[in-house]
């Protein structure tokens, strides 16, 4: 048994399975080894690209570019910007979708975009 708070008699007792104590201590002993193993990477280790579902020089393609040049100066990696109009943004999202999952392709979601999926 566990003892919480002030001496035997007064203290609040907590009872807590051997089993389960012994998981509670094991966790509590692998906790260091564990976050000695998972060591950041360094992000972006190449160029990003950034999918965006209208035309160059529209408002919705403004934003994105600013952010990726603000980005590409922050982080010393080049951020490209790819467009991809039609479709009311389906192609964009379509693009992005069948990318791989690896964090280096990023996508300009807006408005249209939640009410696609009730359209189409």
């Amino acid at each position: 048994m566990l003892l919480f708070g002030g001496n035997h008699r007064e203290g609040c007792l907590v009872k807590l399975p051997r089993r389960q104590f012994l998981h509670l201590a094991a966790a509590a002993a692998a906790l260091p080894a564990v976050s000695r193993l998972a060591r950041a990477q360094a992000y972006p280790t190449r160029p990003v690209r950034w999918i965006v579902g209208f035309a160059p020089g529209g408002a919705a393609d403004i934003n994105p570019r600013l952010m990726a040049q603000w980005l590409s100066e922050r982080l010393g990696k080049q951020f490209i910007i790819e467009n991809r109009p039609g479709a009311n943004t389906n192609i964009a999202m379509q693009t992005a979708v069948n990318s791989r999952p690896d964090g280096y392709t990023l996508v300009s979601v807006t408005s249209s975009n939640s009410s696609n999926a009730t359209l189409y």
